[in-house]
């Protein structure tokens, strides 16, 4: 190979490690946007399934319990092992099986079935987050914190979106009509495909050219209670969000006596602030540090959730979005800062933080469902006001701003 060759190859090594790959970023963001969206739509369908099956608010508990479990288990083992070996084309294999639980659930008449068909959109999540959050980690050009901005923005883009498709398309018709939604993953396949090409592009390119990777300077004791400080905070903000996710709709029906329709927009409004606080949450961190974004998003939530159960519509509204925008800015500000911590580790951080929080939301999910059965679903909220007062203690994390 002559000096010309060799200078061209180093080059384009140098342009996709160094230079913020946009096209890749937001192509990643579709296709997050794309697998959320099919995710979204089954805590959409819950009121048409309880309706349908007489189900309990224990049972649909269960149903997201299951959901969540199947995606939190696997995603730190799927980090783990492609941490080690790479899978450029791994997230379209996932997609397949979220495919499979679609058609599933469009045609599932037991609640068996039902179990059966959101585990399976439950395992494609899992082996679609830890990869997808690589790529947008390597295409970030050190911009790691708008990157991944960009990158949840379009998971929660995607949430938002679902209960409003499923407002128009769904319950107007019948639980049948869930099918329709295998074409969005048929084209999120087609977006995965595109990002698995770049990813081992990547790959060969840099075959060889290791890359300086930077450690914090920290002990590993240190390191050890920052995660599991970082754990904490993911167990308070997922809890409460699966509160509103899972119950906001009831929680609205129940209270202020609106249709099942009416009730889906609500929660559209909310899960749109999600997106909202997600793309000002990495940046923000970026900019300021994460851990004061980290400890603003969370313990500034306070005192609007504990005002919520006692406000009319429009407040509950109103609060709903100031409480969606700041718990969201934390998550891309948390992740980050547990990929600064063990920088090594991209993939099994990742995997062990959209499953730890998949997990904790699924089984806030499972609680709060036994606990609306046996009191109601407005001490459910009044209980849930709480939590974010957790926050605290992101007060003892390091600060990380002058290490990444």
């Amino acid at each position: 190979m002559n000096n010309v060759q060799t200078a061209a190859i180093n080059g384009q090594r140098k342009e996709i490690v160094q230079k913020t790959v946009y096209s890749i970023l937001f192509s990643v963001a579709i296709a997050h946007m794309l697998n959320d969206l099919l995710q979204a739509v089954i805590p959409a369908v819950y009121p048409i399934l309880k309706d349908k099956y007489n189900l309990t608010f224990t049972q649909i508990g269960l149903i997201t319990f299951s959901y969540q479990l199947a995606a939190s288990i696997l995603q730190p083992f799927v980090g783990f092992y492609t941490d080690k070996k790479p899978q450029p084309y791994s997230k379209m294999f996932g997609m397949l099986f979220t495919l499979a639980g679609i058609v599933l659930l469009s045609y599932a008449a037991s609640f068996g079935f039902i179990l059966l068909s959101v585990v399976l959109v439950g395992i494609g999540s899992s082996i679609f987050h830890p990869e997808a959050s690589r790529v947008s980690y390597l295409a970030s050009g050190g911009k790691r914190g708008l990157a991944q901005s960009i990158f949840q923005i379009g998971g929660n883009t995607g949430t938002a979106i679902g209960p409003l498709l499923i407002a128009w398309i769904v319950v107007p018709h019948d639980q049948h009509y869930i099918i329709w939604f295998s074409a969005i993953a048929i084209v999120a396949m087609a977006v995965l495909w595109r990002i698995g090409n770049w990813y081992f592009h990547h790959l060969n390119l840099n075959a060889g050219n290791k890359k300086e990777i930077v450690l914090p300077d920290l002990s590993q004791r240190r390191i050890v209670i920052s995660v599991i400080i970082l754990l904490v905070l993911i167990f308070s903000k997922y809890f409460y969000v699966a509160s509103i996710t899972s119950y906001f709709t009831f929680y609205l029906i129940d209270k202020f006596h609106l249709s099942v329709q009416d009730a889906q927009y609500h929660l559209f409004i909310f899960l749109l602030s999600l997106a909202i606080g997600t793309l000002l949450g990495g940046p923000l961190g970026d900019k300021f540090g994460r851990k004061y974004v980290i400890w603003f998003s969370v313990l500034g939530v306070a005192p609007f959730a504990l005002m919520l159960p006692y406000a009319n519509l429009f407040w509950t509204t109103i609060l709903s979005v100031i409480i969606g925008t700041l718990l969201a800015s934390a998550f891309p500000a948390i992740l980050v800062y547990a990929q600064e911590l063990l920088p090594k580790k991209l993939g099994m951080v990742s995997g062990l933080f959209y499953g730890f929080a998949f997990g904790m939301g699924g089984l806030g999910a499972a609680i709060l469902g036994y606990m609306a059965e046996k009191t109601s679903i407005d001490y459910v909220y009044d209980i849930c006001a709480y939590l974010p007062l957790i926050g605290v203690i992101a007060m003892f994390l390091p600060n990380l701003k002058k290490k990444s």
